[in-house]
């Protein structure tokens, strides 16, 4: 097995891990992180329903994309805490994606606590 396959496939058994453990409901739905190298996405995700009820990535931030990765990483969580307010949802569980819990990954959890979110 090569590295890279190597990687995606821890990343992947420590997803698995995580998310046997976090599940969302329509009360408190659960915050979902996917990173790439370019982007970053964010999802509001209702597990028992499968629906996803909020979604942001980065190229909604328009104009700030010339900021550093771990800025456009804390706008994106407060914006989606905003749009999350505009559904009337205030608690959510984090789930991290498999990824470590710093960087970018900490700073849309930063985000969306300033925005309002509680979790």
């Amino acid at each position: 097995m090569n590295k890279i396959q190597e990687k995606n496939t821890k990343l992947a058994r420590r997803h698995k891990k995580i998310r046997s453990v976090i599940k969302g409901t329509i009360n408190r739905p659960r915050l979902s992180v996917f990173r790439s190298n370019k982007g970053m996405y964010v999802q509001l995700i209702d597990d028992t329903a499968g629906k996803t009820l909020v979604s942001v990535n980065i190229k909604e931030l328009g104009k700030d994309l010339k900021d550093k990765k771990v800025d456009q990483s804390f706008k994106l969580g407060k914006l989606l805490a905003d749009k999350a307010k505009d559904k009337k949802i205030t608690e959510i569980v984090f789930d991290r994606g498999g990824y470590r819990y710093h960087g970018r990954v900490k700073a849309v959890a930063d985000g969306a606590r300033e925005g309002g979110l509680i979790f």
